[in-house]
C-alpha cells in the first residue's frame, strides 16, 4: 500500500489502521492543528506540515510496527531497536516523509505524560496538549507560533483546559518558565504579523491564560527550583525540539 500525499489524509488512513486492529494512534504537531484548527488552513496561519507526529502507548508497539509496514512505510530497526520503548520512527520514501510515534510519553524540551490523555479525542491528542506541545518548545520558530495561534484562535473558548494546564505547569518551575516564556512571545509575534487582524483578541486570551498561570498554587518543587530561577538550564535542547 502506498502512503497518501496529503499529510492529513495520510494521518486519518493510518489512524483508521490502527482502531480496526485496537490499537491506539493520535496525531499531533501541525497536522493535528490542521485537523481541528479551520484557522490553520488560511492565511496568514496556513503552512504545509513537514511530517507525520503521533502518539500511543507502548503496549501498542508491536502492532503499530506491522500496521506502518503494511501501510508502506519502512522501519527504521535500528532507531526502534535502541529507542523503541519510548518513539518509534518510519520513512516513507515515497513521499520523502517522516513517521514519528511517541509512547506513553513526549519528552522534547519538557515532558509531557500521555497516561490517561489518548482517549480525550479519537483522532489527535486534546487541545490543551497540542497547546502545551507548542508551548514547551523553548526555541520556537515560525510554524510553532502559528500552530498556537490558530489553537487559541480556534478552541480557546471552552475546549483549553485551563486548570490541567495550570496544575502541571504549578508543579514544574522549569515548564512554567518556558510556557509563560513562550505566551509572551506569541503575544508580540501575533502583533507582527503581516495579514492578521485579531491581534487583540489573542493578546486578551493570552493575559488570560497568563493570569491563571500565576495564581495557581505552586507546589514545594517548583518553589525549590525558583530559587535558583534561570542561572540554571531548565530545559532541554532535542535535535528536534518538536513534532512538526
Amino acid at each position: 500500500m502506498t502512503p497518501l500525499q496529503d499529510h492529513v489524509g495520510e494521518a486519518e488512513r493510518l489512524i483508521e489502521a490502527a482502531t480496526r486492529e485496537g490499537a491506539v494512534l493520535r496525531a499531533l504537531g501541525g497536522v493535528a492543528v490542521h485537523m481541528r484548527c479551520p484557522s490553520a488552513l488560511a492565511p496568514p496561519l496556513a503552512r504545509t506540515p513537514k511530517d507525520l507526529d503521533f502518539a500511543s502507548t507502548s503496549s501498542d508497539r508491536q502492532s503499530l510496527i506491522a500496521l506502518f509496514r503494511q501501510g508502506g512505510y519502512e522501519e527504521d530497526a535500528e532507531f526502534n531497536a535502541l529507542h523503541g520503548k519510548t518513539r518509534l520512527f518510519f520513512w516513507d520514501a515515497d513521499n520523502s516523509r517522516q513517521a514519528d510515534v511517541f509512547l506513553d510519553r513526549i519528552s522534547m524540551c519538557h515532558s509531557l505524560d500521555l497516561a490517561n490523555r489518548l482517549d480525550e479525542h479519537p483522532a489527535t491528542l486534546s487541545i490543551s496538549d497540542l497547546l502545551l506541545l507548542k508551548l514547551q518548545v523553548f526555541e520556537t520558530n515560525d510554524r510553532d507560533y502559528k500552530d498556537a495561534l490558530s489553537i487559541v484562535l480556534d478552541h480557546f473558548e471552552g475546549e483549553v483546559d485551563v486548570d490541567y494546564i495550570t496544575r502541571l505547569l504549578a508543579a514544574d518551575w522549569g515548564w512554567w518558565r518556558t510556557a509563560t516564556m513562550v505566551l509572551e512571545r506569541l503575544d508580540g509575534y501575533a502583533r507582527e504579523l503581516d495579514g492578521f487582524d485579531r491581534k487583540n483578541d489573542v493578546h486578551y486570551r493570552i493575559r488570560e491564560l497568563l493570569g491563571a498561570i500565576e495564581r495557581a498554587p505552586k507546589s514545594r518543587r517548583w518553589k525549590m527550583r525558583a530559587r535558583i530561577g534561570e542561572r540554571a538550564r531548565w530545559y532541554e535542547l532535542p535535535e528536534e525540539t518538536l513534532p512538526g
